[in-house]
């Protein structure tokens, strides 16, 4: 990271391993988010859709969302529930096998041995680089879409 460790309020000062692992894990699925909603509201502002008959209808993109139509949604958050499903299993532990929100000892924050493209550099210094510019653009993105859902 370009500050090196950031924690200016010192929320991982006497936290343990799997406790910073998990802050680590929120981060990162957080600022992917952050990323996917920045692009969506980007292009959801300024693109010609369907809805609108093909042309380019500039509005903002917290009132297209009551637009769409139910048996849109519903298949949209019902893909989402399942993703989100497939990645607490990949990572988390069990409820019942141990202590509740813990991460799995051989799971890496955000990796989810998904790579269609074959991006994820072999070299671990390339691969700590990637997992740094990863992070610095999620931080990025939670500000820039925190930014335009209250504008």
């Amino acid at each position: 990271a370009p500050f090196g460790f950031f924690d200016p309020l010192g929320f991982t000062k006497d936290m343990e391993l799997m406790g910073v692992k998990r802050f680590r894990e929120a981060e990162v699925m957080h600022g992917r988010v952050a990323m996917m909603a920045t692009i969506g509201y980007l292009i959801g502002e300024s693109t010609p859709t369907i809805t609108y008959g093909m042309d380019t209808h500039h509005t903002i993109a917290n009132n297209q969302i009551p637009e769409v139509p139910g048996t849109v949604l519903f298949p949209f958050f019902l893909a989402i529930n399942i993703c989100e499903a497939l990645r607490a299993n990949k990572g988390w532990v069990e409820p019942g096998l141990g202590p509740l929100f813990t991460l799995r000892e051989n799971y890496y924050p955000g990796d989810l041995g998904f790579d269609p493209l074959g991006l994820k550099p072999e070299d671990q210094t390339a691969l700590e680089n990637m997992h740094t510019k990863e992070l610095n653009n999620g931080r990025l993105a939670m500000i820039a879409a925190a930014g335009m859902c209250v504008q």
